[in-house]
């Protein structure tokens, strides 16, 4: 067991640049949540940015102090959230999936996307700030993302954002309890079945997922039984 939360503190604010940077300046001794309505620098991973309209979606951040939890088991954190949102959000809808390493879809449009920064202190996960973007009541995108989706666009109707989060929540309380959550995760993968197309340095290739290992990597099989192993940012999804 690594986390057992009872009661989340839940924080909120207007506007923010982003959740994550917000976080970083207000840290406490226990874990939090903060959500707001709108972020002027929301981001994905590396240069990506996020594009939610004001007070559409769900834009927040949490503050985790993991007990015991080694170094490298870091990867607990993001199959912990990422079928966390699969079941908060498949109460809704289903043809849900988890995009390695965390991105949700439906189908296949993205549904959520989640930044994870860990801090160490030695071998061990010190505090884990989560960054969530999920695209709850916007009906439409205008940026140039090839493949946003929300709740809307599926159901036609409004969710309660704030219960969808509550639900989250809840959820995620119980992944992070849970010892090993290699197989869930696995079984909930995009594209988990069959070849499918994928780019890496060297260009497109046809590819089936074998696992994903304890610490993350990515394994996959390509149409001539050549085996590639990937870490995060080194193979595409071609969609």
């Amino acid at each position: 067991m690594y986390l057992c939360i009872v009661n989340w503190e839940i924080i909120h604010i207007d506007e923010t640049d982003s959740t994550n940077q917000w976080v970083k300046t207000h840290k406490g001794n226990s874990p939090f949540c903060v959500i707001t309505e709108y972020q002027t620098a929301g981001r994905g991973c590396g240069t990506n940015t996020w594009e939610s309209e004001r007070g559409k979606n769900l834009l927040f951040s949490l503050m985790l102090c993991p007990d015991s939890l080694p170094a490298n088991k870091q990867f607990h954190i993001s199959m912990a959230i990422s079928l966390a949102i699969v079941e908060a959000v498949g109460q809704l809808v289903g043809d849900l999936s988890i995009k390695w390493p965390n991105d949700i879809y439906w189908r296949n449009g993205k549904l959520a996307g989640i930044l994870i920064e860990n801090r160490l202190q030695g071998n061990m996960i010190k505090e884990s700030i989560i960054g969530v973007g999920l695209n709850v009541n916007q009906q439409e995108f205008q940026s140039k993302a090839p493949n946003p989706v929300s709740l809307w666009q599926i159901t036609g109707q409004e969710t309660d954002r704030e219960q969808l989060l509550k639900d989250i929540l809840q959820a995620l309380d119980k992944y992070m309890a849970h010892g090993d959550l290699g197989e869930m995760y696995r079984s909930q993968l995009y594209r988990r079945k069959g070849f499918h197309p994928y780019a890496d340095k060297d260009g497109a290739f046809m590819a089936e997922i074998v696992d994903v290992e304890d610490d993350g990597h990515l394994l996959l099989s390509d149409d001539s039984g050549r085996e590639r192993r990937y870490a995060f940012k080194e193979v595409t999804f071609i969609i």
